[in-house]
């Protein structure tokens, strides 16, 4: 099937170069579709993400049966791994709100901490869950404590939203066990304890200046409040605390929120204790079961059911009631974030990803610039840090045996560093801070996309810093 955007290209072009730039325009004239459809016309975003896609697929020479089908790919590729964790938060959530238990953890940080002090001690939190955590499980767990922050605390959104969104993202992209960290590190070769220390002392400014002192300017861009709802949790209304004997105290909520993230860590340890699981005790099979991450979020919502549920005096009835209600309100937000990840399998299957590399490995340039544009090139054109790491990690791999052990780490960050730049329309991510949040396209661009880029510029000059000086 020939493209139906036809274009007179020059020869030397088709044998190349030219059909690689056409996908690019493609690719863009999607992008550029979808933000007309939500912006101007006020299309619903899953509406918009499905006749995006057919548009690029088609558009790009893709058999239309093909096109349906990478779509239906991406969507349940994003949503057996998102859906199933967002749906297991707002359960949690749900629960940690009306037992009372968000309401111990933002009485505890208003009492201890308020103005700038506040914003620090919501970046540290969300640096310690984001450690072993995905993105998506800690946004999930922290999204009740950052609405009702900044409801309680009359702060704007952002100022809270910002510092919780920076530490949990770095850590995701830079920082071991985390899977993108973890392919870049194969991928080239790199001694994981010093990725891990060099990931650790990259993201620790790198989340202060995208944090907290971004989250100022911000804050004057996007001067919202808190939503109205959020992922299940009515902020409006307050917490339905109808059978609730004993609110559970700060300790036990903090256990509670921190047993998943305890899993998740333990699971991260043993392995690499015992890195082959050919040779490894049997108690490493036990930690990398419970620490899955549907696994630990499960028996996370099991033990919530206790802790925030019988043991606050709450039924049976009420707890099943509680936690059906914190699902309708993020159905609509799982089916556009499935469409988001339909949208990026739909340019991996048109070729996007493929032209991106084509042209990398003509290039000569810097290992270490080469992997941050090419994983640039790629999180642009996919909306994908997995496949930016994947491929950029891929290309450059032959050029890493000459490095240091040093310097082969820093590949590996400079190549995390690069899957983080500019998340927007394609990526399943800018349409979960979207949703949760309450923003427009508008406000989550100038919000999370200006962080993400913001993030991935400072930390690979961070890693160019250090590539002068060790």
């Amino acid at each position: 099937m020939k493209p139906l955007i036809a274009t007179q290209l020059p020869a030397a072009v088709e044998a190349g170069t030219g059909i690689n730039t056409q996908l690019l325009i493609i690719a863009g004239l999607g992008i550029a579709l979808l933000v007309v459809l939500i912006a101007k016309f006020k299309f619903h975003p899953f509406l918009a993400l499905i006749l995006g896609s057919g548009f690029v697929g088609l558009a790009a020479g893709v058999e239309p049966a093909k096109v349906i089908a990478n779509f239906e790919d991406g969507v349940g590729g994003v949503l057996k791994e998102v859906g199933l964790l967002v749906a297991l938060g707002a359960m949690l959530g749900k629960l940690l709100a009306d037992s009372g238990g968000a309401n111990r953890v933002v009485d505890t940080l208003l009492a201890k901490a308020t103005g700038n002090k506040l914003v620090w001690s919501i970046t540290l939190v969300a640096v310690i869950i984001g450690l072993p955590m995905f993105f998506e499980i800690g946004l999930v767990l922290l999204l009740p404590v950052i609405v009702l922050v900044t409801q309680r605390s009359k702060m704007p959104l952002m100022r809270i939203a910002i510092p919780a969104l920076a530490g949990l993202s770095v850590l995701h992209g830079l920082v071991p066990p985390h899977p993108g960290p973890l392919i870049a590190i194969s991928a080239v070769k790199a001694e994981l304890g010093t990725t891990l220390a060099l990931g650790i002392l990259v993201a620790i400014p790198t989340v202060i200046i995208c944090g907290p002192l971004f989250s100022r300017l911000a804050a004057r861009w996007v001067p919202v409040g808190a939503p109205a709802v959020a992922g299940g949790v009515d902020t409006v209304h307050g917490a339905d605390m109808e059978g609730v004997k004993r609110p559970p105290s700060f300790l036990v909520t903090l256990l509670t929120i921190l047993f998943p993230v305890v899993l998740m860590l333990l699971r991260a340890v043993v392995d690499i204790i015992w890195p082959d699981p050919l040779t490894a005790p049997a108690i490493r099979m036990f930690f990398d079961f419970v620490g899955q991450p549907l696994v630990a979020m499960t028996l996370a919502v099991l033990l919530a059911m206790v802790t925030f549920g019988y043991a606050v005096g709450l039924s049976g009835a009420k707890i099943t009631s509680r936690i059906s209600a914190s699902l309708g309100p993020i159905a609509g937000i799982l089916l556009i974030v499935g469409a988001g990840g339909g949208f990026k399998q739909t340019l991996i299957g048109a070729g996007v990803g493929d032209a991106v590399k084509t042209w990398a490995e003509g290039t000569n340039m810097s290992v270490l610039v080469l992997g941050f544009i090419v994983a640039v090139a790629l999180r642009l054109a996919t909306g994908s840090a997995t496949v930016a790491t994947v491929t950029a990690a891929g290309i450059v791999a032959p050029l890493a045996s000459s490095l240091t052990p040093t310097h082969a780490a820093l590949l590996a960050l400079a190549i995390g560093a690069g899957s983080l730049f500019f998340s927007h329309v394609n990526d399943a991510g800018f349409w979960l801070v979207k949703e949760l949040f309450g923003l427009t396209v508008g406000q989550t661009f100038k919000t999370w996309s200006v962080m993400e880029t913001l993030i991935s510029v400072v930390s690979f000059g961070l890693v160019m810093l250090l590539s002068l000086v060790i």
